[in-house]
């Protein structure tokens, strides 16, 4: 039997994006996952009447920003501006899974991605390169996806 501390349960998590304008990314991400922006506390219509009951300086208003899953499965993403410049290739990046999986056929799975980038380059998002990689044999599926940077420069797939 276990007891209270041996009890497993999955952590929280929340995804942290550090950048130089929180409300134009939250807004790329929340239409690029169909997310929403965060709703302001309780007692406020806005964000901005809390920060402004809150006395923040409008200049700090787009410090940060967030992002939920509108169903509350996703995690919770976050950005927070920051003024030190993207080093270079991000350590960490999204998938997003739009092709249906391998037992949809590969072109079908081609037309989702490219369907889903169009959608994305709309946004705002740039196209860095598309991985086409065939079946080499009838017992594998191939696979195709395209790797993107958001508004900021921050890269992901789309697969």
């Amino acid at each position: 039997m276990r007891t209270a501390w041996e009890t497993v349960m999955a952590t929280k998590t929340q995804i942290v994006f550090d950048c130089t304008d929180p409300d134009r990314l939250a807004k790329f991400w929340a239409e690029a996952l169909h997310y929403k922006l965060q709703d302001p506390p309780a007692g406020f219509s806005s964000w901005q009447a809390a920060l402004k009951a809150w006395e923040v300086p409008v200049e700090e208003w787009n410090s940060a920003s967030a992002i939920v899953d509108p169903e509350g499965g996703g995690p919770r993403i976050y950005f927070q501006q920051m003024d030190t410049p993207k080093p270079g290739k991000n350590r960490i990046h999204l998938d997003l899974n739009v092709s249906g999986g391998p037992t949809v056929p590969l072109p079908d799975r081609k037309a989702r991605v490219n369907h889903e980038v169009g959608r994305l380059l709309d946004l705002g998002a740039s196209e860095q390169r598309a991985w086409d990689v065939p079946p080499r044999s009838k017992a594998e599926l191939g696979e195709y996806w395209v790797v993107m940077q958001d508004p900021e420069g921050n890269e992901f797939c789309v697969q």
